[in-house]
């Protein structure tokens, strides 16, 4: 059989708060590309994505600021689409995953694979990409990820250590996340139908598994991704970045 089409959202909706920058952090300058420029360039030379959903900022600036000074700029001829993002990540995946849902691409996506990938991400790589596809293909669902280095504690409401979870048996969990296109859009349609119940309980939805996981009897493989594949949030990431850059020349 085929290899399956390959369809990737990059989020890059984010104001960057945390990077305590009136420049958004996925524009900000590394080395001397924009950050979001990374994880398009990855996905440019993929031999495995076939296009691209841009998720872009909220206002019609920010898809028009995606659209010249990043797609047009530096000549990304696999986005396909960009569109505007929404109030919370899952907010802003859903915008992108409507986009496929409603065939409103150049080339439809209706059984092929969505790979859901942090567009701050820099370090994304081929050697990923390829290992997740596998995954998928076999697994129907899989996420990035890599074992914990450090031992984890969780807290209770009083900020007092209360578990320690088995080392060995956790991850740290990175994009992409790669599911079958029906697999993800269902899921996130039934996250929207029930959001509002969901926020009342306190249940927060902080990444793509956890929609799966939650809607869904699909378990979710975990894929190895790379220590590398970090996300820039605050000013620290963009030295670490730096330097991981200069070591990976």
């Amino acid at each position: 059989m085929g290899k399956k089409r390959c369809t990737a959202i990059v989020l890059a909706a984010g104001r960057g708060s945390r990077m305590k920058s009136d420049v958004p952090k996925q524009y900000m300058l590394l080395r001397d590309k924009p950050v979001i420029w990374y994880a398009l360039h990855a996905i440019e030379e993929s031999a495995v994505i076939d296009d691209c959903i841009l998720v872009a900022g909220t206002e019609v600036s920010d898809i028009e600021y995606m659209r010249d000074e990043i797609v047009a700029r530096y000549g990304f001829r696999k986005v396909d689409t960009i569109v505007a993002g929404g109030k919370e990540r899952y907010d802003s995946v859903y915008h992108a995953l409507q986009v496929i849902a409603d065939e409103d691409m150049a080339v439809p996506n209706r059984d092929g694979f969505i790979f859901i990938h942090d567009g701050v991400r820099p370090f994304l790589s081929e050697e990923i990409l390829r290992r997740c596809y596998e995954a998928v293909e076999k697994y129907h669902a899989c996420v990035a990820g890599m074992p914990v280095k450090d031992t984890i504690k969780l807290a209770d409401g009083e900020g007092f250590a209360a578990k320690t979870p088995d080392r060995a048996l956790t991850w740290q969990i990175q994009t992409p996340q790669v599911f079958d296109a029906p697999l993800i859009i269902s899921s996130y349609n039934r996250l929207m139908q029930e959001k509002e119940n969901l926020l009342r309980e306190g249940v927060s939805i902080t990444d793509d598994a956890m929609t799966v996981e939650r809607f869904t009897g699909c378990k979710v493989k975990l894929v190895e991704g790379s220590y590398e594949n970090i996300k820039i949030t605050t000013p620290e990431d963009i030295r670490i970045a730096e330097a991981l850059m200069e070591d990976l020349k």
